[in-house]
C-alpha cells in the first residue's frame, strides 16, 4: 500500500490539433466563453448519451485516444461520465442527446455532480489529474473488452448491483451497469477501489491490457484503518494499492 502526494495539477493537452472554434462548425455546441478548460480540435469524436445505461455510445471516433479509452463491446465503444467530461473539456468529444443535439458542457458537469452512472466530482477530479499526466485509466472491476454471453437471458433483475440487458438493434448488449450500479450505490466516503491505473503505453491493447501498475482508492473522510487497508489489499491480487485523499477538490 502506498499513499502518494499529487501536488501540482498539470492540466491541458499536448495535442497539436487544438484550434480555435469554427463558428460555422461548432454552432449550437459547447459555448466557448466562461469555460477556461474547454478547447477545440479539428477532428472531434461524437457520442450518443444512453440514459438507461448512464453511459454514452461512441458513434464517430476520431484519433488514437479510443485505443485507451472506453469499454469495447460488440464492436462498439461505451464510455463513462468521467471519460465524457474529460474529453469534452479538451474539445475532443461532442455528446449528443437522442435528438442528435449537442448536450451543453454544463449539463455534463451537472450529471457528474448528481452522481449519474456512479460518477462523482471527487472521482472525476482524480481521473482528470491522472489522465492529464498520460496514465491509462478504467473503473475498477470493469473489463476493457466484453464479449456477448449468448446464454444470458433477455432481462435480469433489479436496479442495484444486478446485471441488466439492454436491447440495441439486433444485438442484446450485456450491460456494463452492474459495476455502474455498485458505483451509484457507493457513498463517496466509502473506502473501496475506484480506478485501475496503467502506465502510459503507445502499444496498449484493450484485448490484452496486462495488469495495472496500481489500484486507486479515493478517500474523503478519515484515514483508512490498518484492517481496511489489509482487506482491500487482499482483493487486489498482489497489485500495488494507492490512496488518494480528496478534500474540497484538492488531491493529496
Amino acid at each position: 500500500m502506498e499513499i502518494e502526494d499529487w501536488a501540482a495539477f498539470s492540466g491541458g493537452s499536448s495535442d497539436s490539433e487544438l484550434t480555435a472554434p469554427d463558428s460555422d462548425n461548432e454552432e449550437n455546441c459547447y459555448a466557448y466563453s466562461n469555460l477556461p478548460k474547454l478547447q477545440f480540435r479539428k477532428n472531434t469524436s461524437r457520442a450518443c448519451w444512453k440514459e438507461e445505461l448512464g453511459m454514452a455510445e461512441i458513434v464517430s471516433n476520431k484519433g488514437r485516444m479510443w485505443t485507451t479509452t472506453g469499454i469495447t463491446h460488440g464492436g462498439k465503444i461505451y464510455i463513462f461520465l468521467e471519460d465524457m467530461l474529460f474529453l469534452a473539456e479538451i474539445g475532443a468529444l461532442h455528446l449528443l442527446d437522442d435528438e442528435d443535439k449537442c448536450i451543453p458542457l454544463e449539463d455534463i458537469y451537472r450529471k457528474v455532480a448528481e452522481g449519474v452512472g456512479g460518477s462523482s466530482w471527487e472521482s472525476f477530479e482524480v481521473y482528470r489529474h491522472l489522465k492529464s499526466l498520460g496514465y491509462i485509466i478504467k473503473r475498477h472491476g470493469v473489463c476493457w473488452s466484453m464479449k456477448r454471453n449468448k446464454s444470458m437471458p433477455a432481462s435480469v433483475g433489479s436496479e442495484s448491483g444486478s446485471q441488466r440487458i439492454i436491447n440495441n438493434g439486433n444485438e442484446d448488449i450485456s450491460s456494463i451497469t452492474e459495476t455502474t450500479d455498485l458505483f451509484r450505490a457507493m457513498q463517496i466516503n466509502e473506502l473501496r477501489p475506484v480506478f485501475d491505473v496503467y502506465a502510459p503505453n503507445n502499444k496498449f491493447r484493450k484485448s490484452n491490457p496486462g495488469n495495472p501498475i496500481f489500484v486507486l482508492c479515493i478517500n474523503t473522510g478519515n484515514p483508512p484503518t490498518k484492517k481496511q487497508i489489509e482487506d482491500i489489499e487482499g482483493k487486489c491480487e498482489g497489485i500495488l494499492l494507492k490512496f488518494c485523499y480528496v478534500e474540497h477538490g484538492r488531491k493529496a
